[in-house]
């Protein structure tokens, strides 16, 4: 091969006109393609991922921080006297609800002890009224009962006060006097209801 001798030409005689575009490095272009599509296909996790990696670290750097302040004597010192501070309070408080609770209980049972005496002692004037051949009425206070027992054995007059419920001329086995309990028979015939 001889020697080929290369001449350029002039752009204004030639009557072809080339533009020539800047040149580009086919390496980045290739790249910036490649970061487009995966940005393009897998943004939202990508993203989600980055928001995870960072939490993570900021819990990390919290964690660490935590444990060096703590390490520390004084702070553990504080610590274990606050811990006991706070227990001894909560003991108190406990006590303090267990006793009034335990109160309370007495009170209460002192009332059902009570009732229960009271129970007994009805029964026994129920039982002694029997024996007596009174009535028992179970409204009655018991100082109304020994009241009236007095008053019973001192003078036993009837109260003129109340008019009588009836008059003195009424029978019951006549059939005569109030109307509204008179028996009539039933109808004959078949009933009219439906």
């Amino acid at each position: 091969m001889d020697d080929v001798e290369i001449t350029d030409v002039n752009d204004e005689e030639s009557p072809y006109r080339v533009e020539k575009a800047p040149l580009n490095n086919q390496d980045l272009s290739s790249l910036s393609l490649l970061v487009g599509e995966l940005l393009s296909q897998y943004g939202w996790y990508l993203l989600v991922g980055t928001v995870v990696v960072y939490l993570l670290i900021q819990h990390l750097s919290k964690r660490r921080s935590s444990q060096s302040s703590s390490s520390s004597p004084q702070q553990t010192l504080q610590d274990a006297a606050l811990v006991a501070k706070r227990q001894e309070a909560m003991e108190a408080a406990r006590m303090k609800m267990q006793e009034e609770l335990d109160a309370k209980a007495d009170i209460f049972k002192e009332k059902q002890r009570q009732q229960e005496e009271e129970k007994r002692r009805q029964k026994i004037e129920i039982w002694e009224s029997m024996q007596q051949g009174r009535s028992y009425k179970g409204s009655a206070k018991p100082s109304q009962t020994t009241e009236e027992a007095s008053s019973s054995t001192t003078a036993s007059k009837p109260k003129s006060d109340k008019k009588p419920l009836r008059s003195a001329d009424y029978n019951p086995l006549t059939g005569q006097g109030g109307s509204s309990c008179a028996w009539r028979p039933g109808r004959r015939g078949p009933s009219s209801g439906g």
